[in-house]
């Protein structure tokens, strides 16, 4: 789905005309959200939005990971696995699977940690468990009320931030701003922008952290890039933060073209891109996200570059403290009730 422009304009006539839709939207998830969730049995961290659309959940999600094993603990990410054929509950292989299976993110996430993909959370618990999960960490699923979360980590491009502030379809949140507020235990800003200032400050009210990051590049994909005039190509929830993250690694960026988040590309797309590139004597860059979705296609050259990168907090004492406090306090609960 590729987002209508006027999500991100102040008091626009299409929001206006969509705000009577939105209402209904988000007092249907609203009510939705008070449901009280299954218990799994273990800490349940889970990593979402306020709205639709892509904001570094994933970086977030694998930055958690590594956290989590410097703690001892054994996570195991749990995702709906949108784009995926498969309902699941299903262990991501990446020998076996592609992206049309279960979904870009899962598939590129399980190159580093192990990865199920269920339609209905709850039943991907179970499996979660049996592969030694100390920690669930759910990959999206803030508004869904299935699983009891014991900490919510909500993800915020700062450049972006929650557009004109409308619900769905009138405007890019999930459900009334107040509502998700309310079970929100810490915010991610990413990037160095205001456009988020006030939702960090309605947080902090409550007494909820604001942690800042940054995506920076790796440093592999930027020597291999180096020297290069690239075309480099997206579809994600916001390809100009990638145009841009290339440009900030010193990547000459000779082309661009955007899709829509998830875009599943045609057969002649794929050759458009390929017969431009080499027309222009331009490397073909991409993101990682991207690329799983490539993976196993016939004439998809394997001279496409993923560009990878990695998510640095600011303070990472401060997502440790974090993690090992709320880490305890869910042990705490869970021992307490035997």
């Amino acid at each position: 789905m590729r987002e209508p422009a006027f999500w991100y304009r102040p008091r626009s006539f299409e929001s206006h005309a969509l705000r009577p839709l939105g209402a209904l939207y988000g007092a249907i998830t609203e009510r939705r959200m008070l449901r009280q969730g299954v218990d799994a049995g273990i800490p349940v961290i889970c990593v979402g939005n306020y709205h639709v659309g892509g904001a570094g959940k994933t970086p977030t999600v694998l930055a958690l990971t590594r956290l989590l094993r410097e703690l001892g603990e054994t996570p195991v990410v749990l995702s709906r696995g949108y784009g995926g054929r498969l309902k699941g509950p299903v262990m991501v292989d990446r020998a076996r699977h592609i992206a049309a299976d279960v979904g870009d993110e899962p598939l590129m996430m399980a190159r580093d940690v192990p990865v199920v993909v269920a339609r209905d959370r709850l039943d991907g618990v179970a499996l979660a468990k049996s592969q030694g999960a100390t920690v669930i960490l759910m990959d999206d699923g803030f508004q869904n009320p299935r699983l009891l979360k014991d900490t919510s980590l909500i993800v915020i491009d700062s450049e972006r931030g929650l557009g004109n502030g409308e619900v769905f379809p009138a405007g890019p949140l999930r459900a009334p701003l107040q509502a998700q507020l309310a079970r929100t235990d810490a915010l991610v800003l990413i990037g160095d922008g205001r456009a988020a200032n006030d939702v960090a400050a309605e947080l902090a009210k409550r007494d909820k952290p604001e942690l800042r990051a940054h995506l920076k590049p790796d440093a592999a994909s930027v020597a291999q890039l180096s020297g290069k005039r690239v075309f480099a190509f997206a579809g994600i929830g916001d390809p100009e933060r990638f145009f841009r993250s290339l440009r900030a690694g010193g990547i000459e960026v000779a082309r661009t073209r955007p899709f829509a988040d998830h875009h599943m590309f045609s057969d002649d797309e794929i050759t458009a891109l390929v017969t431009d590139a080499q027309r222009e004597q331009l490397t073909l860059v991409t993101t990682e996200k991207d690329l799983a979705r490539l993976r196993g296609r016939e004439g998809v050259p394997d001279s496409i570059v993923p560009f990878a990168v990695q998510l640095e907090f600011a303070d990472p004492a401060a997502l440790r403290q974090l993690i090992s406090d709320h880490l305890y306090t869910a042990r705490a609960r869970r021992f307490g009730r035997r």
